[in-house]
């Protein structure tokens, strides 16, 4: 018995250890796409594969990174794999820039095909011309948020090309919560079993994306669309830690990430109870803090947190009254 209880525990710790370095490998590889070093990216990527094939988004993303170094191959090996593994978001996969390189090749349509058939088959009682609509809207939202951040990594803040984009992103938002509100108050919050995952999706992010007396007057509803399962309960995380502090409160969810004026660096925004954050955001759905903040490079550290946090506080409120 001892025996067999002793190989449970090593095997246990086998599946760990190697959980932690798929989850790091993928971290790298997504750090290196970010920094455009598509060859490193490819290469972490497939470190992490070798331990796992199973999260479509990873690799989706494997797939962005394969074709922008020009790994063909690869790019449509990882994406097929994506695809086998339950990525359906095909008007983003149409739209995604990153694999425009692919498009000129046979195995585009192929790849295209594959995916359509599959979701011809989980979509045959949906809504479709509800779902065509919020998916378009969905696009509009996200195209321009790439473009914004393009030229804001390039130009920098400040830059009038920034300025001007910033002030079209406005713009396409508003036009966007004017549809996605009617929406809702026709509809209420349609679930994924009416119009597909990303078509319900697009309903969370150009809420999160407008002002703050809107998001206050649909919280409610995506509160109980949660509960019914017509809404996922990490995105309301996201949008309850954005109008707390919107209304001058701390975070709950460690979600929202600022940054200082003066020394550039980020820091998340004012958060209530630091040391209990990754119980409640596993409660949401969401990974641990550390895990998250370190994409924007920032080591999670509690203790020096909650020393900082004053000051933190001083800082975020002297952003709100600007």
């Amino acid at each position: 018995m001892r025996k067999i209880i002793a190989f449970f525990f090593i095997v246990m710790n086998i599946s760990l250890i190697q959980a932690q370095n798929y989850k790091d490998f993928v971290q790298k590889a997504d750090s290196c796409y970010r920094a455009k070093e598509y060859k490193l990216s490819v290469g972490y990527y497939e470190k992490a594969f070798n331990i796992e094939q199973k999260k479509a988004t990873d690799l989706y993303n494997a797939s962005c990174s394969a074709a922008l170094l020009k790994e063909d191959k690869k790019a449509f090996e990882w994406l097929n794999l994506a695809i086998d593994n339950g990525y359906e978001n095909i008007t983003y996969l149409q739209n995604e820039r990153d694999l425009e390189p692919l498009h000129v090749k046979k195995e585009w349509e192929q790849a295209i095909g594959k995916l359509q058939k599959k979701l011809d088959i989980i979509e045959v009682n949906y809504d479709k011309p509800l779902q065509k609509e919020l998916l378009a809207i969905y696009v509009d939202d996200q195209e321009i948020r790439k473009d914004f951040m393009k030229i804001y990594k390039e130009k920098g803040s400040g830059h009038k090309l920034v300025d001007s984009i910033g002030k079209i992103m406005i713009y396409k938002d508003s036009l966007n919560l004017i549809k996605i509100s009617k929406i809702l108050d026709e509809k209420g919050w349609v679930g994924k079993d009416v119009v597909g995952s990303q078509a319900n999706q697009t309903l969370f992010l150009v809420i999160q994306h407008g002002d703050l007396k809107t998001q206050q007057k649909y919280l409610p509803m995506m509160r109980e669309a949660v509960k019914k399962g017509s809404a996922k309960a990490s995105s309301l995380a996201l949008l309850e830690d954005r109008i707390a502090l919107r209304e001058g409160r701390k975070q709950i969810y460690g979600s929202q990430i600022a940054t200082n004026s003066i020394t550039k660096k980020s820091f998340v925004s004012p958060l209530e109870d630091p040391d209990n954050v990754d119980k409640r955001r596993a409660e949401a759905g969401l990974g641990p803090i550390a895990d998250y903040v370190k994409k924007m490079d920032i080591i999670w550290d509690v203790e020096a947190y909650k020393k900082e946090l004053p000051e933190l506080e001083k800082i975020s409120q002297q952003k709100k009254s600007k």
